[in-house]
C-alpha cells in the first residue's frame, strides 16, 4: 500500500527559536522528511531567527548535524539533504527590539503562504506578534504557531490569548499540541465516525469506563527547576490528557471541520464534573536504582510538585453520565506507553460458565510505541473437550498492517505543520477551548493547595502510589497493566 502524498503550496516559513533544542530534533528534522517525501514544493523557504550571531552558511551547518543526529543514516539521501540546506536562510533578531526585523522583512516574498513559528518562551508570544504585524511583515492570510505552555492558568491563558488578538485573528492563530498530530490520535475520530461497527455503542450503555494512560521512565532530569513549578497536572493532564479525553467523549460533529470538531471538544470540556478530593491521587516518585528522588531531582526537600497524577472524572452529558473516565501520567514509572483503552459492558447474561466482572471486550488504542489498535474478543478454545473460552486480540498494528509504509507515516511535527501551511486548523486548540480547559484545571489545583496535600511517594519503575490502584479497587476496576 502506497501512501497518497498530496503536495502543499509554496510557502516561506519563519522559525523563531530556529538555533534550539525543538527545531534542531523535530521541526527541522521533520520538514526535511516532509521534503523527502514529496510534500514540500521545492520552492519552499525556510528561515531561522534567532538572537545568536551566526550566517547562512553556519546555520545550515547547525541543522546539517541536527539531520545527522535525529534521524537514521539511511533517511538522510545526499542529493535531498544538499536541496533542504539550500531552503534555509538566517536572520538575527531581537525579539524585544528592533534588530533584525527589516532583514526578516527583505526576506518574506510575494505570493506564498507566510508562517511562523513561535518555538520561544510564551513571555516572547505578544513581542513578536506585535513585531510582526506593526511592521508588515505579517498580513491578514498570515499564520503564526504558539507552542504550549497556553498559559499557566485561566488569568494567563487569557492574557496570552488577548496579546495574540491584539494582532491576529483567530483563524490565523494555531496552537501547536503534538498529541493530536499523532497518527492513532487521529485514527480514534476515524474509528469512530467512520464505522458504523463502533458509534453505536459508544456511550455509557455500552462502555463500563475509560482508561487513558500516558506513562514516562524518565524523571524530570535536567528540567527540574522548571518542571517544579508546573507538575503533572499543568504538564500534562491540562492538555494533551484532557485533549485525549475530549475526542473520546465529543460528539459526532456534522462534519470534519475544524471548528465543528473543535466545537465539539468544548462541550466536552465545559460538561466535565467539579473534582472531588477522593478522585485525585499524586505522587513524586522516590530514589531507587534509576536515579535519585523527585525532590533531589528539583533540589527541593519540600516541594510538593506531583510527578504523577491519577483521577477518576466524569462527563455530566447524555451520552456518559456514570461512565467514569480514568486519566493517570507519571514519571518514572515501569514502561514507556501511551494508551487508551475503551472498555466494554459485559453481556447482561451469559449463557457460558464464566466469572462475572472480566470485561473481555477492550479496545485498546495504542499511541506509543508501537503504534496501533487492539479489540479484544472471546473465542471458543480450539479443540475437543466441551465449551471453554479464551480471550484473543484482533491487533492492528500500524508496523505490521503498513509494513514498508509505517515508515512514512509523518511524525506529528510534520503533520501538524503541514496542516498550518494548508490552512486547516482541526488539529489545533482554539482560544475558548484553552480558556475553558483552565476555567476547569484552576479550582483542582487551588483545592489540593488549600488542603495542603503532600504528595504520596511511589517506586521507580513502578505503576505509581498504592492508592492509585485504590482509585479503581473502590469501584471494584483495575488499571491495566503498563507494558513497554
Amino acid at each position: 500500500m502506497v501512501a497518497r502524498i498530496i503536495p502543499v503550496e509554496p510557502f516561506d516559513l519563519v522559525i523563531f527559536g530556529g538555533t534550539g533544542d525543538l527545531a534542531r530534533r523535530k521541526i527541522f528534522p521533520g520538514l526535511y522528511r516532509r521534503l523527502a517525501d514529496g510534500q514540500m514544493p521545492p520552492e519552499a523557504r525556510l528561515i531561522g531567527a534567532a538572537r545568536s550571531d551566526s550566517d547562512d552558511a553556519e546555520f545550515r551547518a547547525l541543522i546539517s548535524a541536527a539531520l545527522e543526529e535525529f534521524l537514521p543514516a539511511e533517511n538522510l539521501r545526499p542529493e535531498i539533504v544538499a536541496q533542504f540546506l539550500e531552503m534555509l536562510s538566517y536572520v538575527k533578531i531581537d525579539a524585544l527590539g528592533e534588530g533584525g526585523w527589516p532583514e526578516l522583512k527583505g526576506k518574506m516574498r510575494e505570493g506564498v503562504v507566510h508562517a511562523f513559528y513561535f518555538s520561544v518562551a510564551p513571555s516572547l508570544f505578544g513581542p513578536i506578534a506585535e513585531r510582526l504585524k506593526e511592521r508588515g511583515i505579517a498580513d491578514g492570510q498570515a499564520r503564526i504557531v504558539v507552542e504550549k505552555p497556553f498559559g499557566h492558568d485561566l488569568a494567563s491563558a487569557k492574557a496570552l490569548n488577548a496579546s495574540l488578538a491584539a494582532h491576529f485573528d483567530e483563524t490565523q492563530i494555531y496552537r501547536i499540541d503534538h498529541y493530536l498530530g499523532k497518527e492513532t490520535v487521529q485514527n480514534l475520530m476515524a474509528v469512530r465516525f467512520g464505522n458504523m461497527l463502533f458509534e453505536p455503542l459508544w456511550n455509557s450503555q455500552y462502555v463500563d469506563h475509560i482508561q487513558i494512560t500516558v506513562a514516562e521512565t524518565v524523571g524530570v532530569g535536567g528540567r527540574g527547576e522548571y518542571y517544579d513549578r508546573i507538575g503533572a497536572m499543568r504538564d500534562m493532564v491540562q492538555n494533551h490528557l484532557l485533549q485525549l479525553v475530549c475526542l473520546i467523549a465529543m460528539e459526532p460533529p456534522a462534519r470534519y471541520d475544524h471548528d465543528a470538531v473543535r466545537d465539539e471538544k468544548l462541550k466536552v470540556i465545559r460538561a466535565l464534573d467539579p473534582m472531588e478530593p477522593d478522585d485525585i491521587v499524586r505522587g513524586q516518585y522516590a530514589a531507587g536504582p534509576g536515579g535519585p528522588s523527585y525532590l533531589e531531582d528539583v533540589g527541593d526537600p519540600r516541594s510538593r510538585t506531583e510527578s504523577f497524577l491519577a483521577m477518576r472524572l466524569e462527563v455530566s452529558n447524555w451520552r456518559w453520565a456514570g461512565t467514569p473516565f480514568y486519566v493517570r501520567t507519571g514519571k518514572r514509572l515501569k514502561a514507556r506507553a501511551s494508551e487508551i483503552a475503551i472498555v466494554f459492558k459485559d453481556a447482561p447474561h451469559s449463557i457460558f460458565d464464566v466469572p462475572r466482572g472480566r470485561h473481555s471486550n477492550i479496545l485498546s488504542i495504542r499511541l506509543q510505541p508501537n503504534e496501533g489498535m487492539q479489540l479484544g474478543v472471546t473465542i471458543k478454545e480450539p479443540g475437543p473437550g466441551g465449551m471453554r473460552l479464551i480471550d484473543v486480540p484482533l491487533d492492528m498494528t500500524f508496523a505490521e498492517a503498513l509494513g514498508d509504509d509505517h515508515d512514512a507515516i509523518p511524525d506529528a511535527y510534520e503533520r501538524l505543520i503541514m496542516d498550518v501551511i494548508r490552512g486547516n486548523q482541526t488539529l489545533f486548540m482554539r482560544g475558548d477551548e484553552v480558556e475553558a480547559a483552565w476555567a476547569w484545571t484552576d479550582p483542582v489545583i487551588a483545592g489540593w493547595e488549600a488542603r495542603g496535600h503532600i504528595p504520596s511517594p511511589y517506586d521507580q519503575g513502578s505503576s505509581g502510589p498504592d492508592d492509585a490502584l485504590m482509585l479503581l479497587h473502590r469501584d471494584g476496576r483495575r488499571w491495566r497493566e503498563i507494558r513497554p
